[in-house]
């Protein structure tokens, strides 16, 4: 019998889940082969008592992992809801648990997410890619163009609020698979620096109220690339208590999630896991 998972939080089913893909997506700079760090920046409208703001934050690439099997996660992981219709309809791993389950389902996403072509779990990123990027740049992203591989898996056990809008507030525990996508497609790369540079932040903010104006999502992309190393650099220089947040590099406002995909950068409320 197929296990058919209802929505929304519960007295029992009260922890919510997010188990995600993060990409360091990087390419060489044209013209002087820099190596740079590609994120997506996005700018989004939010509702508030006096009308609206927009935020413009600059994130890895990626998204939620999908549940490819709700039965063998079911019994393997015991009962869940969905946090959202939206979850529920693309089988995203945006769940609630039992909190007492928290554990085995941790050491299940860690078993799984580390398989090649695992049969319960989405393992791959390119999904996500092609969505982004497409979204971005309105290139869709071919298999040649790059080259990824995975760096490892984070965890964050303490409950933090997410700022999901399906779940907006909702103390959530993470679980965040690492990969890397180089860019080797040069016309791409340029692409990406192109778009980093034509688009101001208040550009993004004009786009953004347009879409909200036509009636279409609140939101606007476009990339962010920045010298890997500089931006490396700055992490370190920040004293790891406030790696836990978004940061200012220069005029952009840098998701705590950021951290997360660098190499040698410790951050409190992630627990690195082996390379795997």
């Amino acid at each position: 019998m197929k296990y058919d998972p209802g929505i929304g939080i519960t007295e029992d089913l009260s922890l919510r889940v997010s188990v995600a893909t993060l990409v360091r997506v990087i390419f060489k700079r044209p013209v002087n082969n820099e190596l740079m760090l590609a994120l997506e920046r996005k700018a989004t409208l939010h509702e508030i008592n006096s009308g609206h703001v927009v935020e413009v934050k600059s994130q890895p690439f990626g998204g939620a992992i999908r549940i490819l099997d709700l039965n063998a996660s079911h019994d393997l992981i015991g009962d869940f809801h969905f946090d959202s219709q939206r979850s529920r309809s693309e089988q995203d791993f945006r769940i609630f648990i039992r909190p007492s389950n928290w554990s085995a389902v941790r050491e299940f996403c860690i078993e799984h997410l580390s398989r090649v072509d695992d049969l319960i779990l989405e393992t791959d990123p390119s999904r996500e890619l092609v969505e982004e990027l497409a979204d971005t740049l309105k290139i869709i992203l071919q298999p040649e163009q790059y080259v990824s591989k995975p760096l490892g898996t984070v965890v964050e056990d303490n409950p933090a609020p997410t700022k999901n809008i399906y779940a907006k507030s909702i103390h959530t525990v993470r679980v965040y698979r690492i990969f890397e996508a180089t860019i080797s497609d040069s016309s791409l790369a340029d692409a990406m620096f192109t778009n980093s540079e034509n688009i101001s932040n208040q550009d993004l903010c004009e786009l953004a109220l347009q879409e909200a104006q036509n009636g279409g999502k609140v939101r606007a992309n476009a990339i962010l690339a920045l010298p890997l190393k500089q931006v490396t650099n700055i992490y370190l220089a920040t004293p790891p208590e406030k790696r836990n947040v978004p940061i200012l590099f220069e005029e952009h406002l840098l998701d705590e999630t950021v951290p997360a995909i660098l190499d040698g950068i410790a951050i409190p409320k992630y627990k690195r896991l082996r390379k795997s």
